[in-house]
């Protein structure tokens, strides 16, 4: 009579074989993915087109086989750019989706209240990667070993900003800010390096979050303008800050007037052109912006040459190129844990990323002890109602 083999020889031997009957047609079970971002609002634009350059990068992969067998899927959830929905978003990411990890975070004032979360889950090694923020709340005990930071963080771009404006003339530089966490970290960024040369912001003044193109802002152009400042950085969002340069260059004042990247220069950039008619001028012209990658037809970097090949056409902003390097860096983790499947080797994976290229021609600065990718910033200015690259740091 033949023997039958033990039963533990039989799991092996399926196990090897990729599948739990030893048929590697049988698909394995996809990677989930939990995003809570603004999907909807007045701020939506931004939540949307991080997502869909994500998500194009992620349909790359699927479409080639996934991540050793296994698809990526993303489980998105709508918080309006507002904290009490991410926080309840996020909960049920972790425990009614089982979500692998957090991703694509849009925001300070969300960010932050979810931050506690991730500390009280942390025997489950909930991570979030990639947040579309600035902050420093994540980027410092004792979150930061919570959150993957892929982008540059808003001291590094209001320090960008100031110089490039002190270079040009600027001396007494007003600030426009969102009230909120997002706003007062981009003002804390604006203090230390005016301070750093000797010299102090020059009138404040903010508005509410989630306002919107339409909101009247003459009294913060008034404030800044009386101060006597001879430029403007503005820490807010695109409807707004587009109401503000409307109002500004309605009444005359001219002065340069920048934005860090979360303001989401594309979208104000649009509204502003689609609203020059109306406004019976230009109101386009002598703004600046800072952003956290390149152009995106800086197509000599290949990780961008990548993105406008396989981008939808209506995708290929600085939003949605950020989104896709998010995505690009998320693969490369993932495909690095090899066997080990558990969130804690996604960690180690993440944290092995140091000295990798993505394709932007640097190395990310990962390691067990830093879990910031990059200090990169690229400034842009509008010609001709379009964002052109004009300097790096």
């Amino acid at each position: 009579m033949r023997r039958r083999a033990p039963l533990a020889i039989i799991l092996a031997v399926c196990a090897a074989l990729g599948s739990p009957a030893g048929r590697p047609d049988v698909a394995r079970p996809p990677i989930l993915i939990g995003v809570s971002n603004a999907q909807s609002g007045p701020s939506g634009f931004l939540g949307r087109h991080l997502l869909a350059g994500s998500r194009a990068y992620f349909d790359q992969v699927n479409r080639a086989g996934g991540i050793h067998g296994r698809k990526v899927e993303l489980v998105v959830k709508d918080d309006r750019y507002e904290p009490e929905p991410a926080v309840q978003n996020t909960y049920e990411l972790i425990n009614r989706h089982h979500v692998f990890f957090l991703f694509d975070y849009v925001g300070t004032p969300t960010l932050t209240r979810i931050l506690p979360l991730l500390r009280y889950y942390q025997p489950e090694t909930i991570i979030n990667v990639a947040p579309f923020t600035g902050a420093e709340p994540q980027r410092r005990p004792p979150y930061d070993r919570f959150v993957f930071n892929i982008r540059a963080s808003y001291f590094d771009e209001t320090k960008a900003l100031v110089s490039y404006l002190h270079a040009h003339g600027a001396r007494k530089i007003g600030f426009l800010g969102q009230a909120d966490a997002y706003g007062k970290s981009g003002e804390i960024g604006v203090r230390e390096a005016l301070s750093d040369r000797g010299l102090k912001i020059s009138g404040i003044t903010t508005y509410r979050r989630n306002e919107s193109f339409h909101t009247n802002m003459v009294e913060q152009v008034s404030i800044l303008r009386d101060a006597g400042a001879d430029a403007v950085i503005a820490v807010g969002v695109y409807g707004p800050c587009a109401a503000f340069v409307r109002d500004a260059r309605v009444s005359g004042w001219d002065a340069p007037i920048a934005f860090v990247s979360f303001a989401g220069a594309d979208a104000l950039l649009q509204i502003l052109a689609g609203n020059s008619k109306e406004a019976g001028m230009d109101l386009t012209g002598n703004l600046i912006a800072s952003q956290v990658v390149p152009s995106p037809d800086q197509v000599q970097y290949p990780l961008v040459e990548r993105f406008q090949k396989s981008a939808p056409l209506e995708d290929r902003g600085f939003i949605s190129l950020e989104g896709w390097l998010n995505a690009a860096v998320a693969v490369e983790a993932l495909t690095r844990m090899g066997s080990d499947e558990s969130r804690s080797g996604f960690v180690r994976a993440m944290e092995s990323l140091g000295g990798w290229d993505p394709g932007m021609g640097f190395r990310l600065e990962f390691s067990r002890e830093r879990h910031q990718a990059t200090h990169r910033v690229w400034l842009v200015r509008t010609r001709e109602r379009r964002w052109s690259q004009i300097a790096t740091n």
